[in-house]
């Protein structure tokens, strides 16, 4: 660390201490060279957690775009708000385990995370949603879809 007083990279730690939740460190520190006394900040920082376009492009993660648009399936369906707050913490926490090394996940695997846990709590939303995310352009796409669901009765 330089010394903001004489400028030189000798110096000793004399205290370290964690701050509030841990998150950083304050280190009260001597320069070696001259004696004068300053304080450094250690904290870590991550790499943010990204999302990949269909066209390549990245972008932050964004627990509220996911939330908008599953609130959005589930508009004026029988779920609770707090069923939909613990479906996208669920999404969110197996996006960022398949996204762990790399930190990034695409838009199609978060996609198909959503669809798997749409169609275990509502087959209307699961359409709704599939419709979007897999732009579906006409009335055979949508028949194909509610086929594959097998007579569900919702």
């Amino acid at each position: 660390m330089r010394c903001p007083y004489c400028g030189s990279l000798d110096d000793k730690v004399i205290e370290s201490r964690a701050l509030g939740t841990g998150e950083s460190i304050r280190r009260r520190r001597e320069c070696v060279s001259c004696g004068y006394r300053f304080t450094s900040y250690e904290r870590i920082e991550e790499k943010p957690f990204m999302v990949v376009k269909r066209d390549g492009r990245r972008q932050p993660f964004d627990r509220s775009k996911l939330e908008k648009g599953i609130d959005r399936a589930l508009e004026k369906r029988p779920v609770s708000s707090t069923m939909i707050e613990n479906i996208v913490s669920e999404i969110e926490d197996a996006a960022l385990i398949k996204g762990r090394t790399s930190r990034e996940i695409s838009t199609a695997e978060l996609g198909d995370l959503v669809l798997e846990k749409l169609h275990a709590i509502d087959k209307v939303a699961y359409i709704r949603f599939a419709s979007v995310y897999r732009h579906f352009e006409n009335l055979e796409e949508f028949i194909t879809e509610v086929n594959k669901l097998g007579g569900c009765n919702e």
